[in-house]
């Protein structure tokens, strides 16, 4: 085996420039494909951290009849808070949100408008809540800064805000905005109008009532327990769709990768069939001199392989400073185009490589250079040594 590698080792670098153009190939697929993944896994921890940090914390108690999707469910989505999760409430490991619909009237045109009521003295979800104090007789809000940009508004600003109480009856009133937060958590941003839950509930005539409560990191939820109306959605539920716009991104990512090892692979291949072609009379006399057709086959498949683990350390040189640079600084992309995702991302995007993807990735790239390598070379197997020697393969 030792001179099986000292030979096929021999013959990729005496190849000369067909070894590095191979090489080059195979490493940019390599490096390409490994970086993103890990622009995909950075996307999706980002995504993560952010929602739950701001929104999902431990877990989320949901009254029975809530869907954050069908707004419709809203004027009957809140019920009284059971005593068991009041005293967590009290305990502080819990924290009530109340959410109806109603609207806003900027410059004297309507616009539909989450009203979401929360404690301001929470420090369960990374929210300023705090901000929310009254600075006049009027009552306070604060909004996140993609609404006040879509609805053009600033701090200090008074709005009118209409929705609906609990008996079906429309009410108003002006409101002032007395904070505007910045968050990457879109569904907590645009559309939403945040109040103290103790004025929403006024306004809406409905004491002790929440739409869902949020529990704090680490809430275990107690076995074999129900609390009546309410419904725990634990963070595997609650991440489903974070979950499936990385496994979206992933299967898109898909194709360029198969395009990138494309290149890469069928060089090999290329180089493969050629070597095989063009050394007809050195495999016969290989053969001749003792070599079995398996060893013949491991050292064209081991040539080939050469290529890959070659590739492997070129693009180590120059793709670990790229992934380290965008672990580090990250990517920049202006803050509009990131908007428009719709996803809790930042403007500036940073790659993380879970050592479990990172090796299985190698391993795939590395299996397929192997495998390509391999293809070729199954021909020598019904090769006549006499056949070769005379340079002819049937």
């Amino acid at each position: 085996m030792k001179m099986l590698f000292k030979l096929a080792l021999r013959n990729v670098l005496g190849a000369g420039l067909r070894t590095w153009l191979n090489v080059g190939a195979l490493s940019f697929g390599f490096v390409m494909v490994i970086w993103m993944q890990g622009l995909y896994q950075g996307m999706l921890k980002q995504m993560t951290t952010a929602t739950v940090d701001a929104d999902y914390g431990g877990g989320q108690f949901w009254q029975e009849v809530y869907d954050p999707f069908d707004p419709l469910t809203l004027d009957d989505a809140h019920a009284v808070v059971p005593d068991a999760l009041q005293q967590r409430v009290n305990d502080g490991a819990l924290t009530p949100v109340l959410i109806a619909s109603g609207s806003v009237f900027p410059g004297g045109r309507a616009q539909p408008a989450n009203l979401r009521g929360v404690d301001p003295a929470q420090s369960i979800v990374n929210v300023p809540t705090a901000l929310i104090k009254t600075q006049s007789d009027l009552i306070p809000v604060m909004v996140g800064e993609r609404m006040a940009k879509n609805i053009g508004i600033s701090t200090g600003d008074t709005l009118t805000v209409r929705w609906r109480d609990v008996d079906g009856t429309f009410d108003a009133t002006d409101v002032e905005v007395v904070a505007v937060m910045s968050t990457l958590v879109p569904n907590i941003d645009t559309g939403q109008l945040w109040f103290d839950i103790n004025d929403l509930r006024r306004m809406l005539g409905t004491p002790n009532e929440a739409t869902y409560l949020i529990a704090e990191k680490g809430y275990q939820m107690p076995t074999q327990q129900s609390f009546p109306g309410f419904v725990f959605r634990d963070l595997d539920f609650l991440l489903q769709d974070e979950v499936a716009i990385y496994e979206s991104k992933q299967a898109g990512g898909s194709i360029l990768y198969v395009i990138l090892m494309s290149m890469g692979l069928l060089a090999v291949f290329d180089t493969q069939v050629l070597a095989i072609f063009r050394r007809r009379k050195e495999i016969g006399t290989l053969m001749a001199l003792g070599m079995n057709r398996a060893e013949v086959v491991s050292l064209f498949t081991l040539e080939g392989s050469m290529n890959g683990i070659l590739a492997l350390l070129v693009g180590a040189v120059y793709g670990i400073p790229l992934m380290a640079y965008t672990s580090i600084s990250g990517l920049h992309f202006p803050e509009e185009a990131i908007e428009d995702f719709g996803m809790a991302l930042g403007a500036t995007l940073y790659t993380s490589y879970a050592p479990s993807v990172f090796g299985a990735t190698l391993l795939i790239l590395l299996g397929s250079v192997v495998f390509v390598s391999f293809l070729p070379a199954r021909k020598i197997v019904k090769l006549k040594v006499t056949d070769a020697i005379r340079g002819r393969i049937s």
